[in-house]
């Protein structure tokens, strides 16, 4: 195991058995055997550590969901995304309010822009099969607030008096208002087709660049 390992390692126990503030230099230093001055050259400060235990915790539950097999319903793909982004929470109360309980302006952690990036592709795939009702950008911070917001208040309750029936609603209430349910063929309206053609227009190459520049313009004024 090779030093930034071993201190990533160290730093993700010490997380993990007392929170946050059991990450100081000083006990990570000890828990890694190394002195404080290697933990600054290899990773600059504490926060390049922290973001470091992030990426290195957060990343089982990437790959198993990034190595989910898509469905024929991308709708109820999202309900599946939804439910492990919660159980992951609740089961790492330390690791997940370290990613998302204390949101930096204008920054955001690797591990945290890493999960954004699997939304933005489930939710893609709704707008690509004429699903969804406002612009993708708009439901993936709608999902993602909603989300984040009912892990934390969950993670903040006793367990013994968690209702999870809290994170079904929140879920429900979330999809029926970025879903329809059906595609935008069968339920007409310029936005949702707006937002179907956006998704696909990547895919075609009967438009120049500038020529999809100005129709991906025109389009996203339409959804809004």
């Amino acid at each position: 195991m090779d030093t930034r390992h071993r201190i990533v390692v160290a730093a993700a126990a010490l997380l993990d058995e007392g929170g946050r503030e059991a990450v100081s230099t000083r006990a990570v230093s000890a828990a890694a055997n190394v002195q404080a001055p290697t933990i600054y050259r290899i990773f600059g400060d504490k926060q390049g550590l922290l973001d470091a235990v992030a990426t290195h915790g957060f990343q089982a539950y990437l790959e198993k969901k990034t190595g989910q097999a898509a469905s024929d319903d991308p709708v109820e793909d999202l309900r599946t995304g939804w439910d492990m982004h919660v159980e992951f929470g609740l089961a790492n109360p330390a690791l997940y309010s370290l990613i998302y309980g204390e949101p930096r302006p204008g920054a955001t952690t690797p591990a945290a822009a890493a999960a954004a990036e699997l939304l933005a592709i489930r939710i893609h795939r709704v707008a690509a099969a004429g699903r969804l009702r406002v612009s993708e950008e708009r439901a993936a911070r709608m999902a993602h607030a909603a989300g984040c917001g009912t892990t934390l208040t969950l993670i903040a309750e006793p367990p013994d008096r968690r209702d999870l029936t809290v994170s079904t609603l929140t879920r429900e209430a979330v999809i029926a208002a970025i879903t329809t349910d059906a595609p935008a063929a069968e339920a007409p309206g310029a936005v949702a087709a707006a937002i179907a053609l956006r998704a696909a227009l990547p895919s075609t190459s009967a438009l120049t660049v500038h020529e999809q520049a100005l129709l991906a313009e025109w389009l996203d004024r339409i959804a809004g």
